[in-house]
Formats: structure tokens, C-alpha cells, sequence
């Protein structure tokens, strides 16, 4: 059996799921996950599908064609068909910091997560012996305030030439242009520390620390021209109290860091998000 993901919203009605699950049946295939939700306010309705059909990619073909004609059309849905089965090449951009690096690349080697990644870069090579040693293509993309446009636009020539299908910034220490954005929307995802705007800057570990807060956490978030305002995937946070020094925090919010950027990419990666009024929708 072919196994696809299908992922809808639109503006909700009465009838869509018995609709939509009626016309799956009538083209003999198999629902085998369901999950669905409205948003009361905007009116606006999501599913997401796992289906099955015979292994025929022509009829595959003939039933985008006719749910979009039948279907898709007359509720005025966006909606995306998946090959689960396809594995998507994922970018690697990193400066020097090196956790959310060594925790991705052992996820991918143990097979955890269910991606290709042909190309990392990076603006420093500090790096380099990481990607070395899980045998992954390096590049070393220097960026200056001088040559920033020139050094994006062979950062897009490679990801263009790899085929990239998303990008995930691991502590990728570089603003990205609104330009290069474009390229990708709701295709890169960015990882943080969740202090901000409180503790802004370069130490913010320290401010938090200085300020006795009891709560630190990560944000992993599409990333969009607005810094730091892109739809968010996923959080996490964890209790500190006075006993912990600043070096706790930085430890905790590293591990965070690592957690909540591999959650972001599987979920990413299994189609359970749906982007909507710059916040989403994140299937179970």
C-alpha cells in the first residue's frame, strides 16, 4: 500500500470531514489517522490525514485531480498531499556554538529523524570536525556586514544546488534578510532561549540570573522578516531557583535548546504543522 499525508484548512462548514472522508473511501482508499480542529474565532477549519491507496502512482495522480476539482474547489481549501516515505533534505546552518549540532546529527545517524542532510554552513569553521566526522559536506560561507548580500546569495546557490527542502538554524548566529526568507516561507527553523525581549543581548543567561527569575525555557519558531516573531512549533521551559549559579542556566537552557529544536523538526518533518495567522496548528 501507498501511504500519503493530507493536511486541509479552510474556512469551516458544515459536512467537510464526512465530505472529505467519503470521497477518500469512494477512491477505495484507507484513513488510518484522523485528527481535526476549528478555530471558533477565525472560523477557520484543519485536519490532517494518514491514508493508504494501492500502490499506483497514475491513481495517485487522478485523485489529486479530482479531490481538488470535487472537493478542494468548492470549500476553498488550502490543502497538500505528502509522501511520507519521501525523505526531505534538510540544511544545517551554524556559527560556533556546538550542541544543537552534535544533538541533530546523532538523531540523524541513529535514525531518529527521517530527513537527508547534504550541506551544512556555517559562517565560521569551528565546526568543520563535527560535520567531518558524521562524514557531511561543510561549507564555509564568511558574512560580513560588507559582503552579506553576496555571501546569502551563495548560501541560496547552494542550498538551490542540494535541492534543500527546509533549513534549521542551530544557534545560526546571523540575522537573515527578508530576501532570503522569502525563499523559504515556513521552511526555516530557528531555535532560542525563551528570556527575550526581558534579556536581550549577548549574555542573557546572566541578566536572567541577575534578575532571580525562577522559570528559563527555549522557543523553536518559523522564522520570518519580523526577528523572532515567526509562528511558533514548540516550547519548553524548566524551574530554577536560587541555589542554581549562571553556568546551571546556561547547562539547562542548553539542554532545552536541544530538545525543543528536535521536537520543532520532527514535527516538521511529519507534516504536523499547519501555519495559520502567523501562529500554527501542531497535530498529536
Amino acid at each position: 500500500m501507498k501511504k500519503t499525508t493530507l493536511l486541509i484548512n479552510c474556512p469551516d462548514k458544515k459536512g467537510i470531514i464526512a465530505t472529505v472522508t467519503n470521497f477518500i473511501l469512494a477512491k477505495k482508499g484507507n484513513i488510518t489517522y484522523i485528527d481535526q480542529y476549528v478555530d471558533r474565532e477565525l472560523e477557520e477549519f484543519f485536519m490532517r490525514s494518514e491514508c493508504e491507496f494501492d500502490k499506483d502512482e497514475e491513481k495517485i495522480i487522478q485523485f489529486k485531480e479530482a479531490f481538488n476539482e470535487e472537493i478542494a474547489k468548492n470549500y476553498n481549501m488550502h490543502w497538500e498531499m505528502y509522501d511520507p516515505d519521501k525523505k526531505p533534505n534538510m540544511a544545517l546552518f551554524v556559527s560556533k556554538y556546538d550542541h544543537c549540532l552534535y544533538d541533530i546529527l546523532g538523531r540523524y545517524a541513529s535514525g531518529e529523524l527521517q530527513i537527508k542532510i547534504p550541506i551544512i554552513i556555517s559562517n565560521h569553521n569551528d565546526l568543520k570536525p563535527i560535520a567531518d566526522a558524521f562524514n557531511i559536506p561543510f561549507k564555509h560561507i564568511p558574512v560580513t556586514k560588507k559582503n552579506k548580500v553576496e555571501a546569502e546569495n551563495e548560501q541560496l546557490k547552494t542550498l538551490k544546488k542540494h535541492k534543500i527542502d527546509f533549513i534549521v538554524l542551530a544557534r545560526y548566529m546571523q540575522i537573515l534578510s527578508a530576501n532570503f526568507v522569502d525563499q523559504f516561507p515556513n521552511k526555516i527553523i530557528n531555535i532560542h532561549h525563551s528570556f527575550l525581549p526581558a534579556f536581550p543581548g549577548a549574555k542573557p543567561y546572566h541578566s536572567a540570573y541577575e534578575r532571580g527569575v525562577k522559570i528559563i525555557g527555549a522557543t523553536s519558531h518559523y522564522v520570518t522578516s519580523d526577528l523572532d516573531e515567526g509562528p511558533i512549533i514548540e516550547q519548553e521551559v524548566v524551574r530554577v531557583s536560587h541555589i542554581h549559579n549562571v553556568q546551571h542556566f546556561i547547562l539547562k537552557g542548553r539542554d532545552l535548546e536541544k530538545i525543543v529544536l528536535s521536537r520543532a523538526i520532527k514535527h516538521h518533518i511529519e507534516r504536523k504543522v499547519l501555519v495559520y495567522n502567523n501562529k500554527t496548528v501542531i497535530f498529536s
